[in-house]
Order: structure tokens, then sequence, then C-alpha cells
């Protein structure tokens, strides 16, 4: 039987241990595992196996390379399962799209038997975390990791310790519906009631969520993601976890932006992603992922309401948040966004205040024009999505027009091709833009001559 207490007891004896070099520096891998199996522990099960699956999306994981390789390890004995989100997804009811392996195997083991079987391995620095990834019949990639035990962390990286404790290696995962494994036969271990938790539409840490914050900081953005994937309800929190974000949100300071970014689209792509981000800003966190000191709450609040059933971009909920171009560049500096990215938060930030005119879609379609690049358009239905307005459905029915005048013409008429050519397409297309685009060519070419002089003017000026 398992020993049922907090996790943060075992975590916090463990570190103290070693950061004083005292007993578990000095012990054994053998003797680690069994030092850290005699403490402590969270309210495991006495048995892990709660279920055996034996369903059609379980079974069609079975390719003839995953057959392979379950042999390859069963053959040298060692233990391989699936691990992690595959198996949380299998439980909902849905088929995953990618599989992680843990097993009982060292990174050395595996390397033996896969050179001795002649099975291909790619991927080398992943062996420095402890996965090998075979490629099987030369079709097929598997990452497998080794079971490991996380024994000193930094908020952002862990030092290691292999083990053949499936336990203890569910222990180091962030939240209980992760931390489940799936034996090949079928067999569902769920050491920490992640099952229970999943049929509750439940999102909590394995054991104490300081403890695993402080593991790793990015753990704070994960659960508001994975909360926007099981829960049913918008907020219903669990104030102990809110409580421990609140107390451990500064740790985000030191995880790149990269991540960050990567953690917090996937939650604004996802269910609720208009109130797990008043949440986010509500625990404070807003400043330390990029939005401003006192992020716009008030505006956010009213394109949520207005833009109900709409699908926002991720950046659009975030643009409301800020209050001009200046927040768009801190925010951009923060995160590392990508170009499209990057731009269309500018252009949400300038662009959302009205345009009144009597052809109500006309600024927005002389806008298009006027930007001439991939992303215009998109920014463009992106802007009226925000104001949720009424002219979206017609302006996505209308098609571009080409702007009527060509390098040719222009060459014809003694304008030298490169970046002058360039220049003087972009007057005219703006002249053309502003006249509703109906203008004829030699309509166009006709301003040529003063176009010529506007350029002109502005090189001197320069």
């Amino acid at each position: 039987m398992f020993l049922r207490y907090s996790v943060d007891r075992i975590v916090r004896s463990v570190k103290q241990c070693y950061s004083t070099k005292t007993k578990l520096a000095t012990l054994t891998n053998t003797e680690r595992v069994k030092f850290l199996r005699q403490m402590a522990l969270p309210k495991s099960r006495e048995d892990p196996v709660i279920l055996k699956l034996d369903t059609p999306d379980f079974h069609s994981l079975f390719t003839d390379e995953l057959k392979s390789l379950a042999s390859l390890f069963k053959e040298y004995g060692y233990e391989v399962r699936i691990a992690g989100g595959a198996v949380r997804d299998l439980l909902s009811g849905v088929k995953p799209t990618d599989l992680d392996f843990a097993t009982t195997a060292t990174p050395a083991q595996m390397k033996e038997m896969f050179t001795a079987e002649s099975v291909r391995m790619i991927n080398a620095n992943g062996e420095k975390h402890g996965t090998i990834t075979p490629r099987i019949n030369d079709k097929e990639n598997f990452e497998v990791t080794t079971l490991r035990i996380d024994v000193v962390t930094d908020g952002r990286h862990a030092e290691v310790q292999f083990t053949t404790d499936w336990l203890l290696d569910a222990l180091r995962r962030d939240l209980t519906i992760n931390s489940m494994f799936l034996g090949l036969d079928g067999s569902v271990y769920d050491y920490f009631y992640g099952y229970d938790d999943l049929q509750a539409r439940r999102v909590k840490f394995v054991g104490d969520p300081v403890t695993r914050i402080q593991e790793d900081y990015l753990r704070i953005l994960r659960y508001f993601r994975f909360y926007g994937k099981i829960s049913k309800e918008p907020d219903q929190h669990d104030e102990e976890t809110l409580k421990a974000i609140r107390d451990n949100k500064e740790g985000l300071k030191n995880v790149s932006g990269e991540r960050i970014w990567m953690e917090l689209k996937k939650t604004l792509e996802g269910k609720f992603a208009g109130e797990l981000l008043l949440k986010i800003i509500e625990c404070g966190l807003g400043p330390l992922i990029g939005l401003p000191e006192n992020p716009n709450v008030h505006e956010l609040k009213l394109v949520l309401e207005r833009s109900r059933g709409l699908k926002l971009n991720p950046i659009t909920l975030l643009s409301a948040t800020l209050y001009n171009q200046d927040d768009a560049a801190a925010l951009n500096a923060r995160l590392k966004l990508s170009v499209f990215e990057r731009d269309l938060a500018v252009f949400i930030v300038e662009h959302r205040p009205p345009k009144p005119n009597i052809k109500p879609l006309m600024p927005y379609q002389q806008l298009v024009l006027k930007i001439n690049n991939k992303f215009g358009y998109q920014y463009v239905v992106e802007v009226l999505k925000y104001n949720n307005s009424s002219y979206l459905e017609e302006f996505q029915k209308w098609t571009i027009p080409k702007f009527p005048v060509t390098g040719n013409m222009l060459k014809g008429k003694g304008v030298e091709s490169g970046r002058k050519m360039g220049l003087v397409i972009a007057e005219l297309r703006n002249y053309w833009a502003d006249h509703e685009y109906k203008l004829t060519p030699d309509e166009i070419l006709k301003q040529l001559p003063n176009v010529l002089d506007v350029l002109a003017e502005k090189r001197k000026n320069k």
C-alpha cells in the first residue's frame, strides 16, 4: 500500500537532502529510488490498474510498426507503455494524433537493443532528456522516454534520475489527467486519480500545486490550457490552485516568450478563451506575459460580449487588452510573435475605431488595396470580427479587384524598374483605392507626373 500524505512534504524533503549534499546526493540510484518510495507520497491508488481499454480507437493505434516495437521491448525484457496526453484522449473518446511512450529501459539499453536489431535511430539530441526515437521499418517514428525522477529543478529545467518505478514517474508530471499510462494490452494505470478528475472534468495538479508549479512555472499556463480543454464550465476553478498560481506568478519572468506564447495561444484557440484570458489577467499574469501593467479589461469585455459566437484569432483577443501601438510592440517583444501576429496586433489597435462612411465597407476595402500584402484581407476580417460588424459576411464575399496598371505600362512611361517603380505603383494604387478602385489605366496614369513630383520631394526632404 502507498503512503498517503502531501506531495509537498516529499519534494521539500528531497530538495533539502540534495541541496545540503547530504543523504540523497550520496545514494546510489537504487538506494535513491528506495529512499523516495519510503517517503510520504500524495494520495495514490493501491492498485493503479483501473480498467482495460478495448475500443476501436485503441486498436487502431496498432500499426505493423507499433507491433514490431512492442515485440522488441518484450523480447528484451523491458516494459513500455503509452504515456500522457494520448491516454487522456482515448479515455475521453478521442483518437490521439500523437503517441508518446515511456519505458523501464534506459537510453543506453534502448540504443543497445535497437543497434542489435538494426533499427535506425533519429533525433540524437533527445538522448540527454532520456528520449530515444527509433524509426521502425523506415516508416514510422516513435518517441520513447525512460522513466525518471526530477531530483532538482529551477523552475525551467530539471536534473533527472532514471528509474524503473512507474509511480515515481507519474509523480513528476504536471496534471493528474496527464499522469496516466496505458499498457499495450489495454490496461490503464492511474496512480493519482486522473481518471476520476477526467470524468468530473476537473483540472488538478498532481499533489501539491505549489510544488508542481515551482518545478516548471510554465505549468501555470498549461493549467489554463487544459482547463479550456477539459472543463464544462468557464469559471469553476479550484481556489487553492488559483492561489498557488497567484503566489508563484513571478516565476514566469524567467520563462521564454516562445514557450509562454505556445501555451497561451493554445488556450486562446480553445473553449472559454475570453473567460480564461480574463482569469489570467485577474491572477496578475498580464504584465508577465507581455500585456500592459493594467490591461484594458473593459475593452476586452466589450469585445467578448459583442463578438459572441465568432471565432477570434488569439491575437485579436489579446489586442483588446492593449491601449496603443506601443503596447502591441511590447507584446511582440515579450512573446516573439510571427510577422503575421505582430502586424495583426498593430493593425487592430490602429483600425478598431469606427470608420464612418456612406458606404460602410469602402474604408475596409480600401485598406486591403492599400496594404497590398497577402495578410491584408485577413487583418480586415479580424477587425470586423472584433467589432462584430454586420458587414462581415458581405466583406467576405467581396472579390479583391486587380490593380489595372502594370510594370510594363510604367516602363513605357519612362519609369525605371526596381525600388522606384515599387514606390510609384504604391502611390498610384493608393490614388486608385481612394477613388473607389473604379479608375481606368489611362485615368490612373494621368497622375504619374504628380506622383513623381511627390516622390522627388520626399527624397529631397530625407
